[in-house]
């Protein structure tokens, strides 16, 4: 049988996804850096690079990285403002609403779903289930087709 701790060496790492605000020079940076790798003759992705990014930064001394990480301005956290300088989106052609014809019935069991607060709209409801009587099943007869 197989060494357990063999197993546990060749497990590979669990992976994380993640996302984060950067300024458009330094994601350019990063397209400058993937031609830059190509150029050397080794593809990159922009993960590998991070990546490198932050086993260079592990590799520096204190002073070293004390004057990286005070090189970078730092960011209000969270998703970019909405750009205010473009031009406004041209409104959406208005739909003519359809006529209701008939109310629908409030049906029992309503769901309960909960709603952001200041909404009014009442619940989405799904009807009750009743119970049928189905006609006993006939069995299927095909009339025989006369050979030809």
């Amino acid at each position: 049988m197989s060494n357990p701790s063999v197993k546990n060496e060749r497990k590979k790492p669990k992976l994380v996804r993640d996302s984060f605000t950067i300024p458009k020079s330094e994601y350019a940076a990063i397209d400058t850096l993937k031609t830059r790798a190509i150029a050397l003759g080794s593809s990159v992705k922009k993960s590998e690079l991070l990546r490198a990014g932050l086993l260079a930064l592990q590799a520096m001394t204190d002073a070293q990285f004390k004057l990286a990480i005070s090189a970078v301005p730092q960011l209000k956290t969270g998703r970019p403002a909405a750009d205010t300088t473009a031009a406004p989106a041209a409104p959406a052609p208005s739909t003519p609403k359809k006529a209701v014809t008939q109310a629908k019935p409030k049906l029992a069991n309503a769901r309960a779903v909960s709603k952001p607060a200041g909404k009014t709209a009442p619940a989405p409801t799904r009807p009750v289930a009743t119970p049928t009587r189905r006609a006993a099943a006939k069995p299927a007869t095909r009339a025989a087709k006369p050979a030809s």
